[in-house]
């Protein structure tokens, strides 16, 4: 039978090293250096020679020497809320990207809404001498982290802010969407518009709440506490609050749902009636635009955030960041039809 082809040998041992590269590619060790670690300074046609080498000898770089030398280990910790949660896919996958482009790996787990498994994971992450973390909170005291930031692990706090230290984070504008949202659905008439949101001592369903009420406010419309529910996202509860507010002499014309979790129950509810009832949801869903009609949502980019979040704690990385800062990224109300039906009476 036929012989496995086998890997050229270095000079320097069984595992090719940079020198091997450069001799092979008829460079410097330096040239060789600013091609593996993506610096400027080396002219295309180098490059590609330097790259051809590279294949050609199976050269792989020798992180544990970097590490050793720039004392980091090239990896970040990611801590989400749910990692079923289609919201955390892109965000999660955008966090990689970045992590990836500049030669760190990403470690992620999920808090699954506990305060004491975020700090847990959190606290993991730090023990395995991760350089940096970006944190999805589930609690509202980040005080645990105070150590470990000021020994240098840089952290971002991404979709809600930490609790009680000052720190990076990256929102989305969940008061002013939501105020778009339900303003939308008083532009077509409405005037009993339910909100059923998450659990109140989230900070994205607090601020999706607030922007609730404002718009009621703004158009000058007392809200009655029947319409509002907020509290666990699982079916039961979503459902039974949907039909108390779908029932009675008076029942609501229009939804305006916290997220897309209760935004996918309330669907189902509404699927379930006779009578037309308008709908504007919080997050943007799959196959939302294939619904008839389709659902009218107030979208975040929820890639925009994991990216910004990860280039935030690159940034602090590198010292190029001094100040916490909280930065906030617009929403968008798209118009499918579900937002644009007129009351029912």
């Amino acid at each position: 039978m036929p012989e496995t082809p086998r890997r050229p040998e270095s000079r320097y041992g069984n595992r090719p090293t940079m020198k091997d590269v450069a001799a092979r590619a008829g460079v410097g060790l330096k040239t060789v250096s600013r091609v593996v670690n993506g610096e400027p300074g080396v002219t295309p046609e180098t490059e590609r020679r330097v790259q051809e080498s590279i294949d050609a000898l199976g050269f792989r770089r020798n992180d544990s020497a970097r590490v050793l030398r720039k004392g980091r280990t090239a990896s970040i910790g990611l801590v989400l809320e749910d990692l079923a949660d289609p919201f955390y896919g892109p965000l999660s996958r955008a966090v990689e990207e970045v992590a990836r482009a500049h030669g760190a790996l990403l470690i992620n787990g999920s808090s699954a809404e506990d305060p004491d498994r975020e700090q847990e994971l959190a606290l993991a992450l730090c023990a395995r001498r991760v350089d940096g973390l970006v944190v999805i909170p589930a609690g509202d005291d980040h005080r645990y982290l105070e150590p470990e930031i000021k020994a240098g692990i840089a952290t971002v706090f991404v979709d809600r802010p930490a609790g009680r230290i000052e720190a990076d984070c990256v929102l989305s504008d969940n008061f002013g969407g939501a105020r778009a949202g339900v303003a939308h659905l008083v532009a077509q008439g409405h005037r009993r518009i339910g909100f059923i949101g998450d659990m109140p001592r989230i900070h994205t369903a607090a601020e999706r709440l607030r922007g609730y009420r404002a718009a009621m406010e703004d158009a000058g419309i007392p809200v009655q506490e029947a319409w509002m529910s907020l509290g666990a996202t699982d079916p039961a509860r979503v459902r039974r609050a949907a039909e108390q507010m779908l029932s009675g002499a008076a029942p609501v014309t229009a939804v305006f749902s916290g997220n897309n979790r209760v935004t996918v129950t309330v669907i189902r509810v509404l699927a379930e009636r006779d009578r037309q009832t308008a709908l504007v949801a919080f997050d943007d869903l799959e196959l939302a635009d294939l619904l008839q009609p389709g659902v009218t949502v107030v979208a975040q980019d929820a890639a925009a955030l994991g990216r910004t979040a990860a280039e935030r704690l690159f940034r602090q990385l590198d010292g190029t960041l001094l100040v916490p800062e909280r930065i906030e990224l617009p929403t968008r109300l798209i118009t499918r039809g579900s937002g644009e039906l007129p009351p029912a009476d």
